[in-house]
């Protein structure tokens, strides 16, 4: 049998991870999870991958936990009802996290925990006619990993409340619409566009800076604005002195390709 997540490295840096159920739509496993958390560590830990992209095989983006994964912890008890068990003890909430920027390529079905991780990549570009769904409600569940914290921030509270409530089915178009996607192109034209668009961040920006803006973003949704504009301040101070900054403005200034260095972690 493949393997249920697969994952190639492309020049100029960009690191793809396929969810491979094809026959399952993708749905999540345990052993699934661990790959997949076990890539997102490999290609953090390697200087070359500057961009991780993530989509499916086949018809299905990710469609959610798999029902025999959801059945065993129905029939569990004490500790082995842990929910995070099927998803291969990780939560999607890391991802938020890493230093390099992940793109989800959303080519189908897109539902339940496969949604959170979706949400939980830094942009969501979609196939025409991609379904998204939270499901959770339609399960007897709650709003799981911490899709309570990000769909509220991309969509508003109200249509986070939808479709939570409804857990009705959303089309990638209407999806763009609300702020859940960032664009939607057609299918067949899917990861040529991600991976174009991941290839010129790759080849163009600085990965020490994609890094701490990340951080700024996400960090700063817990701040008020006072604080995100001293913290900006202080971390602007310290950007000029990195070989990024003299990179990106003698590049610029000399007209050629910028060649910046792999990502700081202790920037």
């Amino acid at each position: 049998m493949s393997d249920p997540v697969l994952y190639e490295f492309h020049e100029p840096g960009v690191g793809v991870i396929t969810f491979n159920r094809p026959e399952r739509m993708n749905a999540w496993t345990p052993e699934m999870g661990t790959m997949y958390f076990n890539y997102i560590d490999q290609c953090v830990a390697d200087p070359k991958v500057r961009v991780i992209v993530v989509t499916g095989a086949g018809r299905g983006y990710c469609a959610g936990a798999d029902m025999d994964s959801l059945q065993k912890i129905e029939s569990a008890t004490g500790a082995d009802r842990d929910p995070s068990r099927a998803a291969g003890d990780r939560v999607q909430l890391e991802i938020t996290t890493i230093p390099k920027p992940v793109i989800a390529a959303v080519n189908g079905a897109c539902a339940g925990l496969g949604l959170v991780q979706a949400l939980m990549c830094d942009i969501r570009f979609a196939a025409a006619g991609a379904k998204f769904t939270t499901a959770f409600a339609k399960r007897g569940l709650i709003a799981e990993y911490g899709v309570s914290w990000i769909l509220p921030r991309l969509v508003g509270p109200a249509r986070a409340m939808d479709l939570l409530f409804s857990s009705r089915i959303v089309l990638a178009e209407e999806a763009q619409e609300m702020g859940m996607v960032n664009t939607v192109v057609p299918a067949d034209q899917l990861m040529e566009y991600t991976m174009a668009y991941a290839a010129d961040i790759a080849r163009n920006v600085s990965p020490t800076s994609i890094s701490i803006m990340k951080r700024q973003v996400y960090g700063d949704y817990n701040q008020n604005l006072d604080t995100a504009g001293k913290t900006a301040v202080e971390l602007m101070i310290k950007s000029f002195g990195r070989p990024d900054f003299a990179e990106g403005v003698s590049s610029f200034v000399q007209k050629r390709q910028a060649e910046f260095p792999s990502v700081n972690p202790n920037a």
